[in-house]
């Protein structure tokens, strides 16, 4: 068995634009979002896909349609899969990005998401945000991968030798990357509109590239 499937991130929000935490909160694409969006869809234009699901939030649905209206193959219909949501930040979601970081790494001396990302490890920084959600509604790892392991079995569920596009989110997208690579960085935080190539079969799950704008020659 062997499933080929290309992960793209959607396209830049206002709430990216004004370094706002975004989970399942939703905010619209920016113009820039738009061409980002735009841009994946040319870039992808050799890939033939038979299945295409995306996030069922609001932006990631709006990327996978303009994606698909700028790529020329004949496409199938999105299939909404709240699997491929993003990380739930709980209490924080629509917190001033710099202040939460501050707020939470700051003692360690990180100042950013990427930083926290990258010095805690994607894992214990969902931990972290979980435990100190005073709501008790964040996401910790084990919630999350619960979540995204079922979009896994949608994946594996595919007829083998299928090419799948998935549009999904920036942290879900890296700690994916992360899970199934030593060769990622975790304060490498995917681009707008960016590509990671994956490939599932029935003994491991690769990642063959993360984090291109472009497919590699």
């Amino acid at each position: 068995m062997a499933i080929t499937v290309y992960f793209v991130r959607h396209g830049q929000t206002y709430l990216n634009l004004y370094n706002r935490m975004q989970g399942w909160s939703d905010a619209p694409l920016t113009p820039k979002g738009e061409e980002d969006a735009k841009h994946a869809g040319k870039a992808l234009a050799p890939v033939h896909f038979d299945y295409v699901l995306s996030s069922d939030l609001a932006r990631t649905m709006k990327t996978a349609r303009l994606l698909l209206d700028n790529h020329p193959g004949n496409n199938p219909e999105i299939t909404p899969e709240p699997a491929f949501r993003e990380e739930f930040f709980g209490y924080f979601e629509g917190a001033n990005g710099q202040q939460f970081a501050d707020f939470l790494g700051g003692a360690e001396g990180y100042h950013s998401f990427a930083e926290m990302v990258a010095g805690f490890g994607p894992d214990e920084l969902k931990d972290r945000i979980a435990a100190a959600d005073n709501y008790h509604t964040a996401e910790d790892s084990k919630a999350f991968w619960t979540r995204i392991d079922k979009g896994f079995d949608h994946l594996r569920s595919l007829p083998d030798g299928s090419t799948v596009l998935v549009v999904s989110h920036g942290a879900t997208i890296r700690s994916i990357a992360n899970r199934y690579s030593d060769q990622i960085d975790p304060g490498d935080s995917p681009r707008n509109g960016s590509i990671m190539k994956m490939t599932l079969d029935s003994d491991q799950t690769v990642v063959d590239f993360y984090n291109k704008l472009e497919l590699p020659q």
